[in-house]
Order: structure tokens, then sequence, then C-alpha cells
């Protein structure tokens, strides 16, 4: 460093020189912009403090943190718990402080003026930006952030009428074909799906590619194995005993998340239908109760983590003026594949047969 200036009060440009860097660079470092690197925001702050720096407005506080408020209405299921995690991962890298919130009742959700007075409430908290995690009918609240320009990021969103709120979500449609592509590579034909609530645009799009795979294997969607219900784990058990007893059960089902998946599990137990040698389970998301279960769940694994690192990293981008690239950001991905699934009953000989 080359010390102090020997005259006047320092200014921001002086505070430049003694870190090494331009005047743009030493106010963004100020502001607490994530386009600068740590090492270089360092320099600045002890240029900052030898040259005793102050400066003529009150816009910058050196000591600040900027906080975001995640926003859900549960915070119990290992698929909330998964994303939390790397939102406060990614906000604690950021500097950022975290607000974890139960979202408004539906009455304020519905409401413009009460969403707008939720909304109000969150600034004067100190929030710059929200980060709503699965939230169903968040249209109110999204318009009234809007207004005030308070960056609104959804994750997995559960309905949307507004095209051009920023989402970010995983590879529903393509997570779903794939494992649905495993089961008939198996050898399975008769595939039943029990999914989340039609209101889900994410349990819509597994929905989809789940047909898709079958459609590409030549079989004709059959309506009796199909179920839709809310994401829990009574779902898969009250459609997986009713599937099960039918005159012909399914030798496979493909859940629309691992709650779902877990009840399926349970309702076999129950009838005494061995998995996987008389039945073949999917689930969706490959929260760490994938592994816990007997048998282990092959499942399709969403970044949970990665998703709420990114809603992180695009809300606080667009607190600095800066919009994504895409509103509907997709991470990809891929199939777990553990102990729950396994031919249908008889392939084995069959192909013996055949060879």
């Amino acid at each position: 460093m080359v010390g102090r200036p020997s005259t006047g009060r320092p200014t921001l440009a002086d505070v430049a020189r003694e870190a090494g860097v331009s005047p743009g660079t030493a106010s963004k470092a100020l502001n607490g912009r994530l386009d600068i690197a740590e090492d270089t925001r360092q320099r600045v702050l002890e240029a900052v403090a030898m040259l005793g720096y102050r400066p003529t407005t009150a816009q910058w506080e050196p000591t600040r943190t900027r906080t975001i408020a995640a926003v859900t209405d549960v915070v119990t299921s290992p698929y909330i718990s998964n994303v939390l995690q790397g939102l406060l991962a990614a906000a604690t890298g950021a500097r950022t402080d975290v607000l974890v919130r139960l979202a408004p009742d539906r009455a304020v959700r519905a409401t413009k003026a009460a969403a707008r007075a939720w909304v109000a409430e969150q600034k004067e908290s100190g929030v710059v930006g929200i980060v709503g995690i699965t939230l169903a009918e968040p249209n109110a609240v999204l318009q009234a952030a809007k207004e005030v320009y308070m960056p609104f990021v959804m994750i997995d969103p559960v309905s949307l009428d507004d095209p051009r709120t920023i989402s970010v979500g995983s590879a529903n449609w393509a997570g779903a074909r794939t494992a649905t592509e495993h089961l008939l590579e198996l050898g399975h034909r008769r595939i039943a799906w029990i999914g989340g609530p039609t209101a889900s645009a994410a349990a819509r799009e597994r929905f989809h590619g789940y047909r898709a795979a079958l459609d590409s294997a030549g079989i004709s969607l059959d309506q009796t194995l199909v179920r839709s219900d809310p994401f829990s784990i009574e779902t898969g058990l009250v459609h997986g005993r009713e599937l099960l007893s039918l005159p012909e059960p399914p030798t496979a089902v493909v859940t629309g998340d691992d709650e779902i998946a877990v009840g399926v599990l349970a309702a076999a137990r129950e009838l005494q239908v061995s998995v996987p040698e008389q039945l073949s389970v999917v689930g969706f998301d490959d929260t760490p109760q994938a592994s816990w279960t007997t048998p282990q769940l092959t499942s399709v694994h969403q970044p949970l983590a990665g998703m709420g690192q990114m809603a992180v990293e695009t809300v606080l981008a667009m607190a600095d003026g800066v919009q994504p690239a895409s509103r509907h950001i997709q991470l990809a991905t891929s199939l777990t594949v553990r102990d729950s699934t396994a031919p249908p009953p008889g392939a084995t000989e069959e192909r013996a047969t055949k060879d």
C-alpha cells in the first residue's frame, strides 16, 4: 500500500489508488456487489480503514449485510429441508442473511391489498429479495413484489398465471421419462403412475414424461393405473392399496416424489407384495430418505441444494439490477438406481426360455 494522502479529506479515488484498483471497482466493493473477488474487497476495506475514508453520502455502509426471505408453506418435508440447505449455504457464501418464513395464508395471497401490505412488511425488515419454495396461488404476492421492484424467484412453482415470473426447477419431464424407461428396459409393461396434485406444474410435467416414455414404447396409457393427489406418504399408501388390489395389478409404479413412493412401499408390505420381486417402485427427488427405506429406493435425483443455491444467486443478481438470461431455469436430473426395481415376475424365466 502507498500510505495515507498527506492533506485533505480522503476520496474514493484515494481508496482505489491505495487498494490498487479502479474507482469503479472500489465503489462496487463498498456496495457489496457479488461480481468482486473477496481478496479485492478486503484490499478496498483495508484501504478504507487506513485512510479513514468516509463517503459523502449515506449510501454505503461497510458492515451492512443484505437479507433475503425464504418463504414456504411447510418446512418439515425432506424436499424443503434439502432446498433450504443449499439456499442457506449460498447465502452464507454471499454474506447474506436469510429469514425463513411461512407463507402468508391463502386470503393474503388472493387479496391485492393484503399482499401489498405483506410485501411492504418484508421491505421494512430490510429484505432485498424473496425466494418462494413451492408456493401455491402466489400471484397477488408476486404482483405486489413487482410493484415495488422487489425481486421474487420461485422454486418449483405450483401454479403461475404470469409467464414472466422467474422460476428455478429441475428437468421434471426428462426425469420422469428416464424413470419410466428404466422400468421398460427391465421388461415392465404394466406401469402405474401416482403423481402429485394436478394443479402442480412440476407434477404435470412429470406425468407427461411418464406418458411420453409409454408412447415411445408403443404402450397405450391405461387410465385405471393413473392417480393424482397431494405429495404425501398418505397418497402413496391409499393409491398403492387400490392399485395392488386390482384384478390385474401393475408390476411397477412411478411416483411423483419420494414421500409417495414411501407410501407405496408401505402399502406393498401391508398387502404382502414383495418389492422388487413382485413390484418395482421409483421415487422422485432422491431425498436422504430414499436410502433409508427397505429396500432402498430407486429415485430420480433432483439437485435440490443446487436449486436453492441458484435461487439465491438469481435473486441477489436481480437485486443488483441484473436480469437472468432465462425466466425458467432448469437443472438436470439423473436416475439413482437402488434396490426397489427389478425385472417383473416371470421375466427371468421368460428370457431363459427365449435364449
